[in-house]
């Protein structure tokens, strides 16, 4: 039997981050706050604080991509453009049967080797149960 005890398995995460001078709330990160010009250090956030961006959502726009580079193995993929209750917004693929403007989702996170090169953590939308 393998002990996996000693591996740390974190779930993927995109991180969102939140001015900690004025609380204004940014995804992706800017190096300076566009509301107090609080200036973010990109290597340690100081003055920035950081949080997971997951949860529910609602579809604003989304899109069927067909002609996919090399190293996908679907006809094609839904895309979609999404809207968090803290009022940021995202992009990433879509996982439902018939996608409709102004549907809730949840959004969560995966690690995805579908392309060539490292994996990346991307946002994969699903209707909400």
């Amino acid at each position: 039997m393998i002990d996996f005890s000693m591996y740390d398995f974190k779930e993927p995460e995109i991180m969102a981050y939140k001015c900690e001078k004025c609380g204004t709330l940014y995804y992706p990160a800017p190096m300076i706050c566009g509301k107090c010009h609080s200036r973010r250090d990109p290597v340690s956030d100081a003055h920035w604080e950081t949080f997971a961006l997951k949860g529910p959502c609602t579809l604003l726009t989304w899109t069927r991509l067909w002609n996919l580079p090399e190293g996908y193995n679907k006809k094609y993929l839904l895309f979609g453009i999404v809207q968090f209750d803290n009022g940021l917004r995202a992009s990433g693929r879509l996982e439902t049967d018939n996608p409709v403007t102004g549907m809730p989702l949840v959004a969560t996170v995966v690690s995805s080797d579908e392309r060539p090169g490292k994996p990346v953590n991307v946002f994969v939308f699903k209707e909400a149960e």
